[in-house]
């Protein structure tokens, strides 16, 4: 897995995009970040229809145009390539990291979830860009029945992972955590409600990234 992250990890929840007026908002929204100098995002949409979803990717990838920022997708690996996306992100309980591989070609992110407690078995030998793992912390984001693997998880899923591998610490981090975070051996932090339920989340990605880099 030799592949760069930024490391700051934006994932824009739906539950944040009002649904009147939803392409406009998601479009300012969009231009905004572009402006803050975000290079990578991901959109989640679990509820969503294919139909739904692919409206917003079109939006999000007309206002963040390729080779300027990846746009990744979660979940719904089958939905990439007509969205005009740059990859996926596979959960344990989606299609497998070598499933989207497969499907997707070798010029495409393809992410997954690593493990909380331990690493999933196998999963170093599965062939994705980066491993998410966590929850760190609580969150309110994303639906989930791990119990919260702290500081101490970030640093002893490193130590199982070795040195090579990315690492995506996620869940329930904020700005006063974020650096202990990266200290203790995640190469990125996934922020989601912490940079999009902001007033102004441009705003907000841009104190993260100076903080963070």
């Amino acid at each position: 897995m030799s592949f760069s992250l930024p490391r700051v990890y934006p994932i824009l929840d739906s539950s944040v995009i009002p649904s009147i007026g939803r392409a406009a908002w998601l479009d300012r929204l969009a231009r905004s970040l572009a402006d803050a100098g975000i290079t990578l995002l991901e959109y989640r949409n679990k509820p969503g229809s294919d139909a739904e979803l692919l409206a917003d990717c079109a939006v999000l990838r007309q206002a963040l145009p390729a080779g300027q920022v990846r746009l990744v997708l979660d979940d719904r690996a089958h939905l990439v390539l007509a969205a005009g996306f740059d990859g996926v992100h596979v959960d344990a309980d989606d299609v497998s990291p070598s499933e989207a591989r497969a499907l997707l070609g070798p010029g495409r992110l393809v992410g997954t979830f690593g493990g909380s407690e331990n690493l999933r078995p196998g999963i170093l030998s599965e062939p994705a860009d980066y491993l998410a793992i966590g929850p760190v912390f609580p969150t309110t984001t994303k639906d989930t029945n791990r119990p919260p693997i702290g500081i101490a998880g970030v640093r002893r899923l490193r130590e199982q992972a070795g040195p090579t591998a990315i690492l995506v610490a996620a869940a329930g981090i904020t700005l006063a955590s974020a650096p202990e975070i990266i200290a203790s051996g995640a190469n990125t932090v996934a922020v989601a409600a912490a940079i999009f339920c902001q007033k102004d989340p441009a705003a907000e990605f841009s104190l993260w990234i100076k903080r963070l880099d």
